[in-house]
């Protein structure tokens, strides 16, 4: 009988695992899975104690029910240097549990990450008198809805609890671990805002879309967004409907199908080599758009003499992030996934309180989905990402509101082209702006391998991201993404001049561009003129507009 299937922390299938039914404390069956990870056994049905082992992997028990025809899912998880904080964001002096999987003991270490990483505490060496004693196990079945939670298992002691308070300056933090053996090293992000506002400037980590494009346990809002398939993967290309079924196959059924993505998962897009630094470039595709990439911007922020304050997404939408107490809110570089709440808080605080929003990233805000079950237990729930592209019509979530409107969203970059490249509905008013798809300290776009670039805007009112306030050419100097990395093959040989590959859109509310533009408004002024080469551009912080105007030489207040 088809008893089930195993597989490991990506829903690949395992073959060649041990498996042995106990029932009544007698072996029942021990049989080996096939190479799509399928354990047949000679077994009634009913309730057994399975135990499951295999060469780098970590062994564990589950007790489980045998059902005809209900093949149950057994997953097991690598043998590798993992981690992540629980829960993810917190306020300064908040508590966190750090959860770490390791098969050997390993170092623990709290960074901040601004210009430079700076050491923050050690936390500890962390090892057991067992084998293998810090090694997690996860859920079996579809975790990705209900969440990985690591240290559930044999960590109930008091005495051995693994938390961190949040330190007391606002920031990115990361916790790097370092196995005592071998060296592996392995780090992951915590988002610390302040227990209360302390600067002019709040930043706004895009944590949603670190979550939707995290697979962690088989599962994204890009592989398998509307569930787990009844079986495992064996050949990505042939099995996952991202590929086999047409044209974005993985989003075409209705919304309504689309299951929740737990946040409760480590994250391997956010992770950071040991001797990165800020003005390197980003490694990989998915990082570009995720926390290494924001890093940059943070970098570049505090390189520039900005104070800020850090939030994640999820503190937007719980109103946690008081926008009222800050002059600018700056969307980090790949804001994609929005709340309904999210969008709508920050449009008040634009186009009625006087508030300034920048997005120094081409992936704009979009209403997406929603987020539930508060702090401790949230999950995402993503609408479908290809139809909220392609359709501006309102569509009913998962969550069964509507998560778009049939207006485009106040936030959207002006000008911004859809796939095609056209200009979306041509009327040039977003209430944002585009920074460069090469901007400062490494940073590369947003991590979207082939996309278009965005159409420059009209030309009365373009002007290169080099030349807007960036003392002795400061944001010229990034370093190029490397070849196959996200933006590079968009920008090489498109004829575009000196000036390719960093454009800048200026107009409509809320607007800000530049370095000195966003000094001066972080300063409460009214209004600064930047040089740029051959036109200038005023934004008049007092009520919000943009002027273009001729070249008045140095940068002014």
């Amino acid at each position: 009988m088809l008893v089930g299937y195993v597989s490991d922390e990506n829903y690949v299938a395992l073959g060649d695992v041990l498996v042995d039914f106990e029932r009544d404390g007698a072996l029942a069956s021990a049989v080996r899975s096939t190479a799509r990870g399928a354990v047949f056994a000679d077994v009634e049905p009913g309730p057994y104690k399975v135990t499951l082992s295999k060469t780098g992997f970590g062994s564990k028990s589950v007790l489980m029910e045998v059902t005809p025809g209900e093949p149950y899912q057994f997953r097991l998880l690598s043998d590798c240097l993992l981690g992540y904080v629980w829960p993810k964001w917190a306020r300064s002096g908040e508590r966190c549990e750090f959860r770490v999987h390791s098969v050997e003991p390993y170092r623990l270490s709290l960074w901040r990450y601004g210009r430079r990483k700076e050491f923050v505490k050690l936390l500890g060496w962390f090892d057991e008198h067992g084998p293998r004693a810090v090694m997690q196990i996860t859920p079996d079945g579809d975790y990705t809805q209900t969440g990985a939670r690591w240290n559930s298992i044999g960590y109930g002691s008091k005495h051995h609890t693994q938390f961190a308070a949040a330190p007391e300056r606002s920031g990115l933090y990361y916790f790097h671990a370092k196995g005592e053996r071998s060296g592996r090293f392995f780090s992951f992000p915590w988002v610390v805002a302040p227990a209360q506002p302390s600067a002019r400037i709040a930043v706004l980590a895009s944590t949603n879309t670190w979550n939707v494009y995290n697979n962690f346990g088989g599962r994204s809002n890009y592989v398998n967004p509307t569930g787990l398939p009844p079986t495992p993967t064996v050949n990505a290309r042939q099995d996952l409907p991202r590929y086999a079924g047409g044209s974005f196959g993985a989003w075409q059924p209705p919304d309504e199908l689309y299951k929740p993505l737990s946040f409760d998962r480590p994250e391997m897009g956010n992770h950071i080599p040991e001797d990165a630094e800020a003005e390197d470039p980003v490694e990989g595709r998915m990082t570009c758009g995720q926390a290494p990439a924001e890093w940059r911007l943070l970098a570049w922020l505090e390189r520039e003499g900005f104070d800020y304050d850090f939030y994640a997404e999820a503190q937007l939408h719980d109103g946690t992030l008081d926008l009222d107490a800050y002059k600018i809110l700056i969307l980090s570089v790949h804001p994609e996934y929005w709340s309904r709440a999210m969008y709508t808080r920050v449009k008040e605080w634009v186009f009625e309180r006087g508030g300034k929003a920048a997005v120094p990233g081409r992936q704009r805000a979009e209403l997406r989905g929603g987020v539930s079950g508060g702090r401790r237990g949230a999950v995402f729930l993503a609408a479908c990402e290809h139809r909220r592209r392609v359709a501006g019509d309102a569509q009913s979530g998962p969550s069964g509101g509507s998560v778009g409107e049939p207006d485009a969203p106040a936030l959207r970059v002006r000008g911004e082209p859809d796939w095609d490249g056209d200009d979306r509905d041509g009327d040039h008013d977003g209430g944002a702006v585009q920074v460069p798809e090469r901007g400062p300290l490494g940073v590369c776009g947003d991590g979207i391998a082939g996309r278009r670039p965005v159409r420059d805007p009209e030309p009365a009112r373009a002007v290169p991201w080099g030349r807007v306030g960036a003392r002795d050419g400061q944001a010229q100097r990034a370093h190029a993404c490397r070849r196959g990395a996200a933006g590079e093959g968009d920008e090489r040989g498109r004829g575009r001049g000196r000036d390719r590959g960093v454009r800048y859109a200026v107009g409509g509310r809320g607007v800000l561009g530049g370095v000195d533009q966003l000094r001066a408004v972080a300063a409460g002024g009214r209004a600064v003129v930047a040089d740029h080469g051959e036109r200038a551009v005023a934004v008049l912080a007092g009520r919000g507009g943009v002027r273009a105007g001729k070249r008045t030489g140095s940068a002014r207040s």
